[in-house]
């Protein structure tokens, strides 16, 4: 056995110094612990003699704990505590009720299907804790495939071969624009209407499938488009449409909750769709925190 963990002692012992230092009578100690009071005794010897200190000061009247036992008392208690939580601690991690599970995300999901998930993941297993990071697909494929990440939502391109996913959302997108944009009165557009509107995307390599549907969506209607600006993450972009900059796509259940400098407009014809999944790498059951939060999402959105 390592040297670190080689102790001139047992648990036993300090279970049973904790016992007699609380009730401070061996008779009822030992009674508690249903061990002869003689064997009791001789482990408490025992134990004072590999520590080479005096715990207890025992009378034909009284037991008292001396300054080392206390300071030993104060040290066992925690322990022996955190020992006895130990069986339910592991029965819970087994049962997915306790544990710790690692998701990503993208503006979209957090903006439409996430919040749902959460609320309802957060009821029924409250002991489960979620590290939630905002990062663009290309990251959480990465991070997934290299078992740095449990869970993410995200917006496929390709076949994810190695991953199992689950489509939540998959809208035709519509068109953010500033509010006092020439064309925010009219109830629907077609992509040809934006011709000299300036677009605010985010890099390529984010979301490569994306961006090319949303070049092949202009294309279609022989239209190339201006971009002004190339920003992530996805709050940037809606920022910069509130400033006058740009317009952007967005998912018609992306747009209920907008701010008064922006407005959303359906677009007729072509138009970039929008495909968001939660993807996990299999087995999930081997891990039954990650496996109870799949059950919840992809239960929601079955």
């Amino acid at each position: 056995m390592p040297r670190e963990y080689q102790y001139p002692f047992e648990l036993r012992h300090l279970v049973y110094f904790r016992e007699v230092a609380r009730r401070l009578h061996f008779r009822e100690a030992a009674e508690s612990l249903a061990v002869a009071q003689p064997a009791l005794s001789r482990q408490i010897a025992q134990l004072e003699k590999t520590l080479g200190v005096k715990l207890l000061h025992r009378t034909r009247r009284r037991v008292e704990v001396t300054p080392a036992g206390q300071a030993l008392l104060e040290r066992v208690e925690p322990l022996l505590r955190s020992l006895a939580r130990v069986p339910a601690e592991l029965r819970a991690l087994a049962d997915g009720q306790r544990g710790h599970v690692r998701v990503a995300f993208t503006g979209l999901a957090m903006a439409t299907v996430l919040p749902a998930v959460l609320r309802a993941f957060h009821q029924q297993h409250p002991g489960i804790k979620l590290e939630l990071n905002e990062s663009p697909t290309s990251a959480q494929l990465t991070a997934l495939r290299n078992g740095d990440l449990a869970c993410g939502f995200f917006h496929p391109d390709a076949p994810t071969p190695g991953l199992k996913t689950h489509l939540l959302l998959r809208e035709k997108n519509g068109v953010l624009l500033p509010a006092g944009h020439a064309l925010a009165r009219r109830r629907q557009l077609r992509l040809r209407d934006l011709a000299t509107t300036p677009f605010v995307l985010f890099p390529r390599t984010h979301n490569p499938g994306f961006y090319d549907r949303v070049l092949a969506a202009f294309s279609a209607v022989g239209v190339i488009p201006t971009i002004a600006e190339e920003v992530w993450p996805r709050a940037n972009g809606v920022g910069l449409v509130r400033a006058g900059v740009g317009a952007t796509f967005m998912c018609p259940s992306e747009a209920k909750h907008l701010p008064s400098e922006v407005i959303f407009r359906p677009l007729t014809g072509p138009a970039p769709e929008s495909r968001l999944v939660v993807g996990w790498r299999e087995p999930a059951d081997a891990e039954p925190a990650l496996a109870a939060f799949i059950a919840v999402a992809t239960a929601k959105y079955a």
